[in-house]
């Protein structure tokens, strides 16, 4: 979906330091630093405008959480949510996933979300995909030991290839649910888009892989 462009996004990002790193390689290693109590660290890569991560913070207190996004122009509503739940244990990052290594020291992070991640449909395209192999090494090369990963989407192809995904780079499949809305599972919180597919009555997936 096309995002409409906020020329005054980038100025607004660095006027809330205390909520946006603006220089985050100079944290790798002590992130906790950052934070006002040292606490498991959670990162949300795609955070979008931000429901999701704001949420998680809100609702998980002894929990540190960073957002993760590359369109300035989206992350600046996930700031103004900070800002107005005034959340003091999540961050904002305003940085491509890519170089996840060059900012996170091996073992910092506890938890890696994908929510709704841009299934990139056509098979050329398919290395683009978060949960695409190469993608996992740079996870697990930042998560702790038996760390996870936690992917919810309503498209059942980026599904379907995500679970061979995991399985073939040797994880293990910890949960999976073919139908979130419908489950059992408890403490849910959704994001923007999971709310609009929900609606419309879409099936949202999700499903916990844990490293080995």
């Amino acid at each position: 979906m096309r995002q409409r462009n906020k020329p005054w996004a980038k100025e607004k990002l660095a006027d809330y330091p205390q909520y946006v790193i603006g220089s985050p390689d100079q944290w790798k290693g002590k992130w906790h630093e950052v934070f006002e109590k040292k606490q498991p660290l959670h990162i949300e890569i795609g955070t979008g405008k931000g429901r999701f991560i704001s949420g998680m913070a809100k609702a998980n207190p002894m929990i540190n959480y960073i957002g993760i996004e590359l369109q300035d122009s989206v992350i600046v509503t996930a700031l103004d949510r900070i800002i107005e739940e005034e959340l003091p244990n999540v961050k904002l990052m305003n940085v491509d996933a890519n170089n996840l290594p060059t900012f996170f020291e091996k073992g910092e992070v506890d938890r890696v979300y994908l929510n709704f991640s841009d299934p990139w449909p056509k098979t050329r395209h398919a290395k683009r995909r978060l949960t695409y192999k190469t993608f996992l090494e740079i996870y697990e090369d930042i998560l702790v030991d038996q760390g996870e990963i936690h992917f919810k989407t309503d498209n059942q192809g980026l599904f379907e290839y995500s679970l061979t995904s995991f399985s073939e780079y040797g994880m293990l499949l910890k949960y999976v649910s073919l139908d979130l809305h419908t489950s059992n599972f408890e403490g849910n919180i959704m994001t923007e888009y999971e709310e609009k597919f929900s609606n419309k009555g879409n099936r949202i997936y999700r499903c916990e892989a844990q490293y080995r």
